[in-house]
């Protein structure tokens, strides 16, 4: 009878050990108690990779126990055990050393030449061949309302050599909501996707610090980064006598690797104030900009996690201005440096996933490695029931 309940617990134990489960993690900081955004969640056992919303929340499906690694440029990373998660939401609290002082780096080179040296190193470490399970969400809005959305679960294979990839995507899922006026383009609604990887890949965001003339435009300061010895920090801001719609840079990089950790820029708050607003039919008059990339590095693998982007614009039309704004993330929640197969009229060749039709096989939107936040699942709901 004892050898019978013995085995008995021993399967049910290993049922209930392997059974497949959703779990919620939450970030915050530990001195504001506020929601940590975009940090990187990465479980090794499935080797998804999952991206905290702006509530700082990620969920995620686990079939048995694995270790989970979480990491954020502002914050002390942790590791946890998925067998500590609750059911519902378990809370994680990160430290942050932003207290601590940055030290300026006082260099022979001027900044600009070490930024060079360290994009270039930069592709030229980047994994290749690759291959990118991508999530992608776009949202639309027009005249202050949300208007469209879409999303897709994509492959991208990533070939060739770092100054000449090739990309070819696979779309595995996708859906479309909302309806968009005739005169609104399909260039406006964000990533062009046939060219996306090649700009993250050559980091082609970053040329316009890489031109002679930036020296006359830009203040570059590097600064050493609180929370890791291995990091620096490179801020890259206009000048006050810089004429144009200029970004404040900030770059994140490994300074003993010499590679980019994370990329972000927001639109001068200055040289958007000394702007005149444009007249002309068909102009554009950007009022808001900003993007965001993060780069994962390990022994063996450094390619891309993560993107967001932001831009708002007031189109000038020829009896209105319509005000335009788009939204959208890009997410790697698999890689592998292994290629797939495919054949030639499977490559998706469109720029975006606008006119695809939708092809819906699993609710794949729950395991993107991007939750969304209940606005922006409300702003679904409502443009799916429009539909």
């Amino acid at each position: 009878m004892k050898k019978i309940l013995l085995l008995f617990f021993v399967v049910f134990s290993a049922a209930t050990f392997s059974q497949t489960v959703e779990r919620t993690i939450s970030l915050k900081d530990a001195e504001t108690n506020l929601p940590i955004e975009d940090a990187t969640v990465f479980v090794l056992k499935t080797k998804q990779t999952l991206i905290t919303n702006s509530k700082g929340i990620a969920s995620f499906v686990i079939t048995g126990a694995s270790n989970i690694q979480i990491s954020h440029t502002s914050y002390v990373g942790i590791t946890i055990k998925s067998t500590n998660l609750k059911a519902g939401e378990t809370v994680f609290f990160l430290k942050s050393n932003v207290n601590n002082l940055e030290e300026i780096i006082i260099t022979k080179k001027h900044p600009q030449k070490i930024l060079k040296t360290l994009v270039e190193n930069s592709i030229n470490k980047l994994t290749i061949p690759a291959r990118l399970k991508v999530y992608s969400r776009e949202f639309f809005k027009m005249d202050g309302v949300y208007s469209y959305y879409n999303d897709g679960l994509l492959n991208f294979q990533i070939s060739g050599k770092p100054n000449s990839i090739d990309t070819n995507i696979l779309v595995e899922q996708n859906r479309s909501y909302g309806l968009i006026e005739k005169e609104i383009s399909a260039d406006l609604l964000g990533y062009n996707l046939n060219d996306i990887m090649e700009n993250y890949y050559k980091f082609k965001y970053l040329n316009p610090l890489l031109e002679s003339a930036a020296k006359k435009e830009f203040d570059f300061i590097i600064k050493t980064y609180s929370i890791n010895k291995d990091y620096y920090i490179m801020s890259v801001v206009p000048l006050d006598n810089a004429k144009g719609l200029l970004d404040n840079f900030s770059i994140i990089y490994d300074n003993k690797d010499k590679i980019i950790i994370e990329v972000s820029a927001v639109l001068s708050a200055a040289t958007l104030a000394k702007m005149e607003d444009k007249t002309t039919v068909g102009s554009k008059n950007i009022y808001k900009s900003f993007f965001k990339t993060i780069y994962r590095k390990t022994e063996a693998e450094y390619y891309l996690v993560s993107s967001k982007e932001e831009i708002g614009f007031e189109r000038v039309d020829k009896k209105k201005k319509t005000d335009i704004e788009v939204r959208n993330y890009f997410i790697t929640t698999n890689f592998s440096n292994q290629s797939f197969s495919f054949k030639e009229n499977e490559v998706f060749k469109d720029k975006t996933l606008f006119n695809k039709s939708n092809v819906i096989l699993s609710n794949y939107w729950s395991t993107s490695g991007l939750t969304a936040t209940d606005e922006e699942q409300e702003i679904v709901n409502t443009l799916d029931d429009t539909e």
